[in-house]
């Protein structure tokens, strides 16, 4: 199976820093049951589910070279950082991201675009690397694209009480001057444009791909589980808005389904790409794995 892909005049790679089962699914979900769950086991295991009933979830970025940009989407973990709640994360020293990004034949220099399709901890990792005790832009000459609204939600919440992945992933980017403030609909190029997807967070945004942004769309977590495609009413347990997000959810799913459009899923399990199709009154990804 390749994590490299054609999608019309572009390339698109798939970077994998972890795919492990992360949490507990009747966590993950709050509104899942129990019952549920159990008449869903024989289709999500072992991909989806592993043997402590935790969701598997796959943490990557989607790397975009159109024949014009190389754009990063999604940042993922990343190295070194201060992360107590979050164990395998916490001061993590591994080379899988940057080793994935080498096997392409690519340096950090190659980027010209970070989009972060919000602020949460695992799309914003990489954004800074740790150089001489101080957090430094990864990528030296990319311009990174944050919504302008979802960036001043968390900098007023980072007031408040400090928010480490700001801290350390976000607001050195400011400090370096390397961000450009943009809108939800954003179009990078004819190629690459934003499409408003709020609910998980303030201001999220899925990144369409090809021309009239029909050929590919990155999900980012708007959706993170194969059960959530199956019943789009289940809720993340961080949803800044958990209705706004099921409805959010539907409506992608509803557009998307039984179109030709490649749906490249940020945290489904690998192959993480496929067409939506109808499954009696919810959804499924039709992967591909070719």
């Amino acid at each position: 199976m390749s994590n490299t892909f054609r999608v019309g005049e572009m390339t698109v790679h798939r970077i994998i820093e972890k795919e492990i089962g992360n949490t507990l699914a009747l966590e993950f979900l709050p509104n899942l049951t129990a019952e549920l769950l159990e008449e869903n086991r024989s289709w999500l295991g072992p991909a989806g589910l592993d043997e402590a009933d935790r969701l598997v979830l796959c943490f990557q970025s989607y790397l975009v070279q159109t024949p014009r940009h190389t754009v990063l989407v999604d940042s993922c973990i990343g190295n070194d950082k201060e992360r107590p709640a979050r164990p395998i994360w916490h001061r993590k020293k591994d080379d899988a991201w940057m080793g994935g990004l080498a096997s392409l034949g690519l340096t950090v220099n190659d980027v010209d675009f970070v989009m972060c399709t919000h602020l949460h901890v695992d799309h914003v990792g990489w954004n800074t690397r740790l150089e001489n005790g101080r957090w430094v832009p990864t990528f030296p000459r990319a311009r990174y694209l944050f919504s302008k609204r979802e960036l001043d939600y968390w900098l007023a919440e980072n007031e408040k009480t400090a928010i480490l992945p700001i801290v350390d992933s976000v607001i050195p980017i400011l400090e370096a001057k390397r961000c450009d403030l943009i809108t939800s609909d954003h179009a990078l190029e004819d190629l690459v444009r934003l499409l408003p997807t709020p609910g998980h967070t303030i201001d999220h945004f899925a990144v369409q791909l090809g021309r009239g942004g029909k050929e590919a769309v990155i999900t980012g977590d708007l959706i993170h589980s194969p059960l959530q495609a199956r019943y789009p009413d289940l809720t993340m347990r961080l949803d800044y808005d958990p209705q706004q997000a099921v409805a959010t959810r539907r409506r992608f799913l509803e557009t998307y389904c039984d179109t030709d459009t490649l749906c490249c899923f940020s945290h489904f399990p690998s192959p993480s790409r496929g067409y939506v199709k109808r499954w009696d009154d919810g959804f499924r990804c039709e992967y591909v794995t070719t």
